[in-house]
């Protein structure tokens, strides 16, 4: 197999640390923001925005457990890009997730 020709060839990947912070955070809900940032490689800064824009698109919710927060991934959510828009969340999770460790839909949120 031949290496790519260009020098940044060796620097993309398949995943963006949105997908990252998300899978991490769906296999230790309650991780702290160091610990997800050191795990993949970006800042905790970075996971704070990245956990902020994950919120606000309605991928996990956060909830205060003493000083500690808990995170809750909603598996229903479909994929942003238009072309994987018909794939919810979980999909992708349970690619990188053992499957009883995969987030299950809670019914309360299911459409009716």
């Amino acid at each position: 197999m031949s290496r790519p020709s260009s020098p940044r060839g060796d620097q993309w990947t398949f995943l963006t640390n949105h997908a990252r912070v998300l899978i991490t955070l769906a296999r230790d809900p309650e991780a702290r923001g160091r610990d997800v940032a050191d795990a993949i490689g970006i800042t905790e800064r970075a996971v704070q925005l990245i956990v902020a824009d994950l919120e606000a698109a309605g991928y996990l919710t956060r909830e205060r457990v003493g000083r500690r927060n808990r995170y809750t991934i909603d598996p229903t959510v479909a994929l942003r890009h238009p072309s994987e828009a018909d794939h919810p969340v979980g999909d992708l999770l349970a690619t990188f997730l053992h499957r009883e460790d995969a987030p299950t839909p809670d019914p309360e949120r299911a459409a009716p």
